[in-house]
């Protein structure tokens, strides 16, 4: 097997375990927002706990997932830039061992970079997903109690 299809197997393999995972999270969370709702069936302001509880789990849960989404594409780019960059600087005559501190600030720099980037695109799906989880709970909850 050529190391490319390695590589496309390791990803389609990480990706079903990611996406299995999170489905069985995300259906016990749903499961116990539904436990929890229904024993509060007037709409009143304590029913709207559990769906704000429940929406931040499904907001960090999403978010966690597009991180490591992230995380399985960035590695690779990253790598390759970092290897660009050092054989750009071994061809323009660096020495040896001034290149291997460059090579490790280049390692943090790079790193620190990604990891702020991760971060911040986590938090923004997080925060979409829980906005939008808790809209729709409050309304799948309302629906089930009927009009006032």
């Amino acid at each position: 097997m050529s190391k490319r299809r390695t590589w496309v197997l390791l990803f389609v393999l990480a990706y079903t375990l990611l996406l299995s995972s999170s489905w069985n999270i995300l259906k016990s969370i749903l499961s116990w927002y539904e436990s929890n709702s229904s024993a509060a069936t007037p709409p009143t302001s304590s029913s709207v706990w559990p769906a704000l509880y429940a929406s931040v789990a499904l907001g960090a849960v999403f978010g966690l997932i597009s991180m490591a989404a992230s995380l399985a594409v960035a590695v690779p780019a990253t790598v390759v830039t970092w290897i660009t960059v050092l054989v750009l600087l071994a061809f323009f005559g660096m020495p040896r061992r001034a290149l291997v501190v460059e090579g490790k600030k280049l390692t943090a720099e790079i790193s620190g970079f990604v990891g702020k980037i991760l971060i911040k695109e986590g938090n923004v799906v997080a925060a979409v997903c829980a906005v939008v989880g808790y809209f729709a709970l409050v309304r799948r909850s309302r629906e089930e109690v009927g009009p006032p």
